[in-house]
């Protein structure tokens, strides 16, 4: 929990900022994570990455300007790499380092999650295994 000064030397608890962006990839779905994720606003972040799922469809979560996450944080990368293994996409997330990198690390976590050095290689994996599927009206490539 982060704490901040009050005016007369208390500390209250600080509500960490989360922003959130998302963009449409040939083949699936990109997701910026700004900011900080712990028990205050893991919740949203889950909520926000299943309202964008696509079936059959990978998530990039570009995590290069998240610079805080806890055990909250973690439980939700984890539920979502499984609820979307389940419906036939995977996880990506780019750019992971510093404070998130060590949390991953430590608990096992980098070695179970499709993780990319930063966003233009996880896109870049996930335009290759992912190619998009043809619009209604166009004939499928022989």
């Amino acid at each position: 929990m982060h704490l901040v000064h009050r005016h007369g030397g208390s500390l209250e608890p600080a509500t960490p900022s989360l922003t959130l962006g998302c963009h449409r990839l040939d083949g699936g779905v990109l997701i910026s994570v700004i900011g900080e994720v712990d028990a205050t606003n893991a919740d949203r972040l889950e909520a926000y990455v299943r309202r964008r799922l696509l079936p059959g469809r990978p998530v990039v979560l570009d995590l290069g300007l998240l610079t805080f996450m806890d055990s909250h944080g973690l439980r939700v990368l984890e539920r979502l790499h499984t609820v979307l293994r389940e419906r036939g996409g995977a996880l990506h997330l780019a750019g992971v380092q510093d404070v998130v990198a060590r949390l991953l690390r430590i608990t096992g976590a980098w070695a179970r999650l499709n993780i990319h050095p930063g966003t233009a290689h996880a896109i870049l994996d996930v335009v290759d295994h992912h190619p998009a599927a043809p619009l209604p009206h166009e004939p499928a490539a022989s």
